[in-house]
């Protein structure tokens, strides 16, 4: 476990939390695609600079890269040993959403970068919600397929098996110690 890719059915499964917290305990560098995606003010960078800058976040032997993305994760996936899938259930997923809007109001998230002040609109909301189901099915494939190609894949369905996951890696980086 040593080149993980953290993915998640939808916006509010904790993507970023668990990348953060994961790295905390692995001590990896963790790179959030947005942060990659977004320069200041929600500006998109072209296609050529997103993959370009997740070419270089493959570099290394140990890390971590937080996100979907689905449209590049070609450029990403066959450098990853590991993937961690978070499917929790729609409504807690709308519920972390709409936290995590009254949470940064007027300021941006730490994974965003720079002056990228956390928004909501009825557009994503409505995105969530209709997307959930086809995409928990679209994840789940590729998972399956993840663990056809000898990827070590983790998902991970509740708040109490996330815990669990994480509460097993710090235990078995401090089996590694001396």
């Amino acid at each position: 476990m040593n080149r993980i890719l953290v993915m998640g059915v939808s916006a509010g499964t904790g993507k970023s939390t668990f990348a953060r917290t994961l790295g905390e305990k692995l001590n990896y560098p963790v790179t959030y695609l947005d942060s990659l995606y977004f320069e200041p003010g929600w500006k998109e960078v072209s296609d050529e600079v997103f993959q370009r800058r997740q070419v270089d976040a493959t570099v290394g032997s140990n890390w971590i890269i937080e996100g979907n993305y689905s449209k590049t994760l070609s450029v990403r996936e066959n450098y990853a040993d590991t993937v961690v899938y978070l499917e929790l259930p729609l409504y807690l997923c709308l519920f972390r959403v709409l936290k995590r809007r009254i949470k940064y109001h007027h300021q941006t998230r730490p994974e965003l970068g720079k002056e990228c002040p956390e928004k909501l609109d009825w557009e994503f909301l409505k995105y969530i919600v209709t997307t959930y189901r086809r995409r928990k099915l679209d994840m789940q494939s590729r998972m399956h397929r993840y663990t056809e190609d000898g990827k070590k894949v983790f998902h991970l369905q509740s708040r109490r098996q996330i815990q669990d996951f994480l509460q097993k890696c710090e235990q078995a980086k401090l089996d590694e110690l001396p």
